[in-house]
């Protein structure tokens, strides 16, 4: 803001700020508050995806074509969380049974905590997920088609911190769709390979 001349050299009173000045000031002041809205809105645009992967089910995605994807919550105990903070934990042998009306993850190995002592868990023992009904009723309709299975995906922190897992709805793969599958991770791997190769000779 424009400050107006303290006094009139003729007279010993203040002076009143010109038209222009409180314009200009006026419009400064309006300046501000329109690029402090922006700068909100802009925060308010961007994405706050601040997850975490604990662990990736790369063998699943190999063995099974996935149909459908659900994120689930998933019951701990203290230790088992401050294991997946090291991201102790494998999802290699783990499958995602129904049972009386809910879903079991089971197999999952989560490492044992070492400042637990005697406190801690069971490395392999079924951990109940959480799903609201009516998804929970749809995964489970899936399941009694012929050829379904539920798999566990991924296990990551979301934003907030929470242990999150992705299941999913699985046909397993036929022998040829396998090879398909490899193949095409292999030509992946050659062009990544010949990119950097290209870029070294740039």
């Amino acid at each position: 803001m424009i400050a107006c001349p303290a006094r009139n050299s003729n007279r010993d009173s203040v002076a009143p700020c010109s038209r222009s000045q409180t314009e200009q000031s006026s419009g400064q002041m309006a300046a501000k508050k329109n690029k402090s809205k922006k700068a909100k809105k802009k925060k308010a645009e961007e994405p706050a995806d601040q997850s975490r992967t604990i662990s990736d089910n790369r063998k699943a995605r190999h063995k099974f074509e996935i149909i459908e994807k659900l994120e689930c919550g998933i019951q701990l105990v203290g230790s088992e969380v401050k294991s997946l903070r090291d991201s102790r934990v494998s999802l290699d042998e783990a499958y995602v049974r129904v049972k009386d009306s809910e879903l079991w993850l089971v197999g999952a190995d989560i490492g044992e905590y070492r400042q637990a002592n005697i406190w801690n868990h069971d490395r392999r023992r079924p951990r109940k997920l959480l799903a609201h009904r009516r998804q929970l009723k749809a995964l489970m309709q899936r399941t009694l088609e012929k050829g379904m299975t539920l798999v566990p995906l991924k296990m990551y922190f979301n934003a907030r911190g929470l242990v999150k897992v992705i299941v999913g709805v699985c046909r397993g793969k036929k022998m040829h769709d396998k090879r398909e599958s490899l193949k095409k991770a292999d030509n992946q791997r050659d062009i990544q390979r010949e990119m950097r190769r290209s870029g070294r000779r740039l």
